[in-house]
Parts: C-alpha cells; sequence; structure tokens
C-alpha cells in the first residue's frame, strides 16, 4: 500500500479538489439583515413615545405600509427581471381616476361626473385593466419600440400624472362607489383587510419565484439576459408579462389607497417613487437585476415606514422625509456594493 495515498489521500487523487475553509458571507443573510434593524427601531420608537407600541399605531404603520408595499412588490420583480419602471407612482393613482370617469355617471349631485359607460360595480375590474394596459404599453415601448426604460417610463410617468389631472380637474374624487372603496376600509380578524392581502400577495409571488420555473426564470433574465435566451428561456415575453402585471398591482394598490382615505386624492402616488426604491434597495433587491427577494423587499417596507413613523413621533417635520428616503437610498447602496462583493470600474 502506497504510503502516499495513506498520509495524503488529497494529493494521490489527481484532480481531485481541496475542501477550502468555511467563509462567512453576508450576502448569504442579506434578506435577514433588516430584522434586527425592524428590532432597534422598535426599541428606538418606544423610548422615543411610548405611543409607539400601542396596537392603533402599530395597526397604522401596517395601514400605511399596505399601499406602498404593493408598489414595492411589483418594483422588485420589475427590478429582478433586469428592467425599471418609474411610472407605477402615477399608475397608483391615474388607474382608479380613469375608473371613476369610466363608471360614475354624466349627471347627479357628485361634483365628479363620468360617461358612465360601465356599471359601478365593475369598478375594480376596470381600475385593474387600466392599470394592465399601461405596464403593457410600457413593454411595447421597451421590447418592441427597443426606447431606453429609465426614459420611457420617466415620460409615462409624467404623462399620465397629466392626464390624471386633467380627467380629475386637478380635483379629488370623494364619490366612490361602495364596492371601490370595501377592500380598503374593512378589516379582517382584527386588522385591516388590506394588510391581508399585501401579505397574501407577498407569499404568493415568493413562491412563484421561488418554485415556478417562470418565476425563477426571472432571476436567469436578470442576472445575463443573452444566456438565458439561449437557455430557451422567451425572455420578451416573460418581461412583458412582468411590466403588465407591475402596471397591475399598481392599479389594485390605488384601489386599497382610495377604500383607505375614502376618496381618490388628486396628489395620489405623487412622490411614492422615492420610497419605492428606498424600500427595495435596502430590501436586498439589485438594481442591476437577478438578485433579491420578495421577503427582503417587504422588510425594507416596514423599515422604512418604522423610520417615518419614529421620526413622526420623535417631532421631525415631514418636510425631512425625501431627504431620509434619498440618505437610506445612497446608504444602502453603498451597503449593497460591498457585501456583494462585486468588482465595479
Amino acid at each position: 500500500m502506497s504510503e502516499t495515498t495513506e498520509l495524503t489521500p488529497d494529493l494521490a487523487v489527481p484532480g481531485k479538489a481541496r475542501a477550502a475553509a468555511p467563509r462567512f458571507q453576508l450576502s448569504r443573510y442579506r434578506d435577514l439583515s433588516l430584522i434586527p434593524v425592524i428590532f432597534v427601531l422598535g426599541v428606538i420608537g418606544f423610548i422615543v413615545s411610548p405611543v409607539f407600541l400601542t396596537s392603533d399605531n402599530l395597526i397604522g404603520v401596517l395601514q400605511q405600509s399596505s399601499e406602498l408595499s404593493l408598489l414595492v412588490l411589483a418594483e422588485a420583480m420589475i427590478l429582478i427581471c433586469g428592467r425599471m419602471d418609474l411610472s407605477l407612482e402615477s399608475t397608483i393613482g391615474v388607474a382608479p381616476v380613469i375608473a371613476m370617469w369610466l363608471v360614475l355617471p354624466s349627471s347627479g349631485p357628485a361634483t365628479f361626473h363620468g360617461i358612465g359607460l360601465f356599471p359601478t360595480w365593475s369598478s375594480i375590474p376596470v381600475c385593474l385593466a387600466v392599470g394592465l394596459v399601461i405596464g403593457a404599453v410600457n413593454g411595447f415601448l421597451i421590447l418592441k419600440l427597443r426606447v431606453n426604460g429609465f426614459i420611457a417610463t420617466l415620460g409615462m410617468l409624467t404623462m399620465l400624472r397629466g392626464l390624471q389631472d386633467g380627467v380629475a380637474q386637478g380635483k379629488s374624487i370623494v364619490a366612490v362607489p361602495a364596492s371601490f372603496s370595501y377592500l380598503g376600509k374593512t378589516e379582517w380578524m382584527g386588522a385591516p383587510a388590506a394588510v391581508w392581502i399585501c401579505l397574501l400577495l407577498f407569499v404568493i409571488g415568493g413562491l412563484a419565484l421561488g418554485y415556478l420555473r417562470h418565476g425563477r426564470a426571472l432571476y436567469a433574465i436578470g442576472g445575463n439576459t443573452e444566456a438565458a435566451r439561449a437557455a430557451g428561456i422567451r425572455v420578451d415575453r416573460i418581461t412583458w408579462i412582468v411590466l403588465a402585471l407591475g402596471g397591475l398591482i399598481a392599479a389594485f394598490a390605488g384601489v386599497l389607497y382610495a377604500g383607505h382615505y375614502g376618496a381618490i386624492s388628486a396628489t395620489q402616488g405623487d412622490g411614492w417613487i422615492f420610497q419605492v426604491f428606498a424600500a427595495t434597495v435596502i430590501g436586498g433587491v439589485s438594481l442591476n437585476g437577478g438578485r433579491g427577494t420578495l421577503f427582503g423587499a417587504l422588510t425594507g417596507v416596514v423599515s422604512l415606514q418604522l423610520v417615518v413613523n419614529v421620526t413622526t413621533l420623535g417631532g421631525v417635520p415631514p418636510l425631512w422625509d425625501k431627504f431620509l428616503y434619498g440618505a437610506i437610498i445612497i446608504v444602502a447602496l453603498i451597503i449593497s456594493r460591498f457585501a456583494s462583493g462585486e468588482k465595479q470600474d
């Protein structure tokens, strides 16, 4: 028996790889990194104000997070696919306005009149259809006309905001059908229905991305489009579906928002894109595509809303909110850059 084989078996077998020493990798735990942050924010919130831990305040935070979380859900899937959609901010406002214009009667005591093309009970399906069309148009511009995605959705954001102002005449719509406002104002098992719906959608989305073939394809497309296409993945079709689905989810967020506040605000969704990207980025979703999870994105929403809630209870004026969003995005990008170990020029 060879003495070399007994003492150094790894060297005796040609081509056998040596076991590398285990190394801690922060990127493996990126999805859980905000859990301790949420805990710390809870402690700080209690120190700042005893009101923080009351059920009314925490439920209020969850309620306010529900509409934003749907936009983050939509944006996260689009970013994982390697694309970007800035128009979600406008879709949450314009889709409900167009729906009201199509279903409300042309006369009556209400301050806003539509054309009564569809019955009022169909207001939610009409709103969702409008969002789906907006997302599909974005897909057409980006995938068929090959327009830069950032510029295309930025132009769509501006155009839709103008369309909302023109149709609603710059006014809030307060007379919305009861069927349209039901989901946003009702409670299930002691919590707003919107919270349960958002959690359900995140669970469905997370399972789809983790276990379904088309869901896993998003990571392949975002990671390397050409390699995904060479592997037989229908890149354009799947990307188009994701963009359309993003518009649909944003429109549904508009339904929940209108029900929550009992009206469709004239400024609904204005400036939300900063919060969407802040929550998505700190949740670990890469702006370069192919990386991130919906669980991480959800923790990003909760963390962001807790920061805003704590600062509000601490007496910080809301005028500083946009500064906080920008600072959070920059810090999150720096942390993500070093945690991922990516080399950039």
